[in-house]
């Protein structure tokens, strides 16, 4: 093997790594029409449709990058089209409730 063949994959094995550490979670159908919201006003008129816990890593951390469409997606898969923010700050929520509004 060459010097430059080995100094070729180096860059191209930490680009694999990053990109795996990385992963951004895309947003399901509906997703981004999904309302987030941290007052309990606002879903007065809506029903319940489940809780919402957004994964934490095996360090019990959040994905930062990701939190929000793992909590719209799973806002959607209640069939909700709006979520509560109980846990964590509006663009980083940690865990609500998934509510059905008019």
């Amino acid at each position: 093997m060459s010097v430059r063949g080995a100094s070729m994959r180096i860059p191209t094995i930490t680009l694999l790594v990053v990109c795996a550490m990385t992963a951004c979670v895309s947003l399901a159908p509906g997703a981004d029409k999904v309302r987030v919201t941290n007052k309990p006003s606002d879903v007065e008129k809506c029903t319940a449709r489940g809780k919402i816990h957004v994964p934490v890593n095996i360090d019990r951390q959040v994905d930062l990058a990701n939190a929000s469409a793992n909590f719209r997606n799973q806002v959607v898969a209640l069939h909700g089209n709006t979520g509560l923010v109980t846990d964590g700050p509006l663009d980083i929520p940690v865990g609500g409730v998934a509510y059905r509004c008019p």
